[in-house]
């Protein structure tokens, strides 16, 4: 006898289905299959399943498998140094395409780090450093083929914010260096670390809503930065917040500003955003944007080297120190004071830049169809600026403008790095002093040219239709930057993507089920308005594991369901609810917490007079409810497989009871 009959017998009068109910007569109902019950692992086995699941999810150790031992220690070279695994099919046509993506993200780099170190409130020459090192060690180590590495505009705020709270670089900039070195040095221990242990994972609790919200509000914050350079201002506020920058550019409206500053800057400005909308609407025209920074530094430099514009009040950038990076390695603080402060920006900016890092990697590796490991990439990161912080650089990463152009410029692997790092040598080597007359309105400008594109307008409208919830938190974190500091927004994009984690892990939702007509499949009635009740029964859902956070809520919302079911039954004077049938297949775990809350479901239901009824529970839930023994409390026959077959099984016991 088909399902269809069986629903059709529940609704028959008591006569013709009598026979049928009879437990005597159970061969007339359909074939109920048991619950099945996992054999018991050992605890062992289970830990060490756990643990594989948590840590080793991506099995990283697959390669090893059946290999000779030879073979192994060459596989494990490889997994430290991947430049050994692809380099071997290296060719000339691969490496035409990481030359051009190299010069091309080098012409882009170079008057770009220039900016970014001033935003880190460092010479200039420490922008390039960082562009020098780092590339070359991520080249080696790193599994991206597209990302290019070097100072980015958000970092280099978050780590100058939260070095000028601890030491002013204008009374102490040895120390306010020597700080700068030893964050750099913590956040790449903080980067290694999470990499080597495995820890990754706890990057993803900043949610992508809190990251664009972040990055667009510190967007904003860097581009007012600017106004003091684009204007000319020379007395302009250490704050960063919106209010205190708009006040001290208008105060110096009358007597700081200087019109040929203004004028460098802004006719500059308006050719790098041109240049950056030909790049958009042409793809094939990506060089356009990508070397139009460097052109602006080349053609400001010359045009106030001959007029000599420094004399009327346009500031340049003066001294940039010539030769390769010295080392910093005795810089570091490793004891006093500032060791501690050195550890907690460290690991701050550590963590802002590896989420960028591993964000830019996963977007152009799924754009490109390979896979990266992301603990790898932490391992390359860190490394990088471990060694950084001893060859005189700071918190490098992955930067997404620059990884963006190095991608459609054909970069085919990490050599662009290396291309890219060789050119700031010879920069460095021979070209800085050249920059001498370079005018800081040209650096404000290629950094708002820049930073401009973070703000994603487009994300932020999408968050918006999709999640609420994230539009608030997208909000929260932009205006925290905004209005009040990078680390306070930071700290509230933290906090919103916590709460809510809490939020859905606490106040998991719960749904009522009825049947889709002419099947056997119970969905949501608010989503399936055709969706039937079964008269007599009421089906609810739990959708999320069942845990000490959430386990009292659960129960009080199904009884909560269960109280108004009744009350719109005995409103329409029909008779009211005999079985209440929670549908477990969403519920992957339950815990101590979770199994009381049911064994209270259970006796509440009793003193109703309704009886509980589970279906589909998985195997980690069976286990756990044979193991408290709530299989004996609540009796094996009502637990089924589907909500169907505990349809079918209880809907003749129902007509029979008196």
């Amino acid at each position: 006898m088909s399902h269809r009959v069986a629903d059709e017998l529940g609704y028959k009068d008591m006569d013709n289905i009598s026979a049928a109910s009879s437990r005597h007569n159970s061969e007339n109902l359909p074939y109920v299959h048991k619950v099945g019950v996992p054999p018991k692992q050992n605890l062992l086995k289970e830990i060490a399943g756990t643990v594989k699941e948590t840590f080793f999810a991506d099995d990283p150790l697959r390669q090893f498998k059946d290999q000779p031992r030879s073979r192994k220690l060459v596989l494990v070279f490889q997994a430290l140094f991947p430049i050994f695994e692809w380099g071997r099919n290296y060719s000339l046509s691969k490496f035409k395409g990481d030359l051009i993506a190299g010069l091309t993200i080098a012409s882009l780099c170079i008057p770009q780090d220039i900016g970014y170190a001033k935003l880190a409130n460092l010479d200039p020459q420490y922008g390039l450093y960082s562009s020098f090192v780092p590339p070359l060690i991520y080249a080696f180590m790193g599994s991206s083929r597209d990302i290019a590495i070097g100072p980015v505009a958000v970092v280099s705020l978050l780590l100058g914010t939260l070095l000028q709270n601890e030491i002013d670089p204008s009374e102490n900039p040895v120390d306010y260096l020597r700080l700068a070195f030893t964050a750099t040095f913590f956040a790449g221990i903080t980067q290694f670390t999470l990499g080597f242990f495995r820890l990754g994972f706890l990057i993803d609790f900043l949610s992508h809503a809190a990251i664009v919200g972040f990055m667009a509000g510190a967007a904003i914050t860097i581009a007012l930065q600017q106004l003091k350079g684009l204007l000319g201002i020379k007395k302009f506020t250490k704050k960063t917040d919106i209010v205190s920058v708009m006040r001290s550019a208008w105060s110096a409206a009358h007597h700081g500003w200087n019109w040929e500053t203004i004028l460098i800057g802004m006719s500059f400005l308006a050719f790098l955003l041109v240049a950056k909308y030909i790049g958009k609407k042409k793809k094939k025209l990506f060089w356009v944007p990508a070397i139009a920074p460097l052109i602006s530094v080349v053609l400001s430099t010359f045009f106030v080297y001959i007029t000599r514009a420094d004399k009327h009040g346009v500031q340049i950038v003066k001294h940039i120190r010539r030769g390769i990076n010295p080392s910093s390695l005795n810089e570091i603080f490793f004891s006093g004071e500032y060791l501690a402060k050195g550890f907690r920006i460290g690991v701050l900016a550590g963590m802002i830049a590896l989420t960028e890092a591993v964000a830019i990697g996963r977007t152009f590796a799924s754009m490109k169809d390979y896979q990266l490991d992301g603990n790898k990439e932490m391992v390359a990161l860190g490394t990088m600026n471990v060694v950084g912080s001893m060859t005189s650089c700071y918190v490098a990463t992955g930067s997404f403008s620059r990884s963006a152009v190095n991608y459609m410029a054909g970069c085919n692997t990490a050599a662009s790095n290396i291309v890219m790092s060789s050119v700031v040598l010879l920069t460095l080597e021979l070209i800085t002093p050249l920059f001498k007359y370079t005018p800081n309105a040209i650096l404000a400008s290629i950094i708002i040219s820049a930073v401009i594109s973070l703000v994603d307008i487009e994300a932020m409208t999408l968050i918006w239709k999709i999640d609420k919830f994230d539009f608030v938190a997208c909000m929260g974190a932009f205006f925290g930057v905004v209005f009040s500091s990078v680390e306070i927004g930071l700290l509230i994009a933290v906090s919103i993507s916590f709460a809510k984690i809490l939020l859905q892990v606490t106040r998991p939702r719960t749904a009522v089920l009825g049947k889709i007509p002419r099947t056997t499949v119970y969905r949501n009635i608010l989503q399936y308005p055709a969706a039937t009740k079964v008269p007599g029964i009421l089906i609810v859902r739990v959708d999320s594991a069942i845990y000490f956070s959430n386990s009292n809520y659960v129960k009080e919302r199904i009884l909560r369901w269960l109280a108004d079911e009744e009350e719109q039954l005995k409103e329409s004077s029909r008779p009211g609810v005999q079985y209440l049938i929670v549908e477990m297949s969403p519920v992957t775990d339950i815990d101590t917490s979770g199994i009381h809350a049911m064994e209270e479901l259970l006796r509440s239901l009793e003193k109703r007079d309704v009886k509980l009824v589970l279906a589909n529970p998985g195997p980690v839930v069976v286990d756990k409810l044979h193991a408290s023994k709530f299989h004996e409390m609540i009796g094996e026959d009502r637990i089924f497989l589907t909500v169907e077959d505990a349809i079918v099984t209880c809907a003749p016991k129902m007509d029979l009871e008196p």
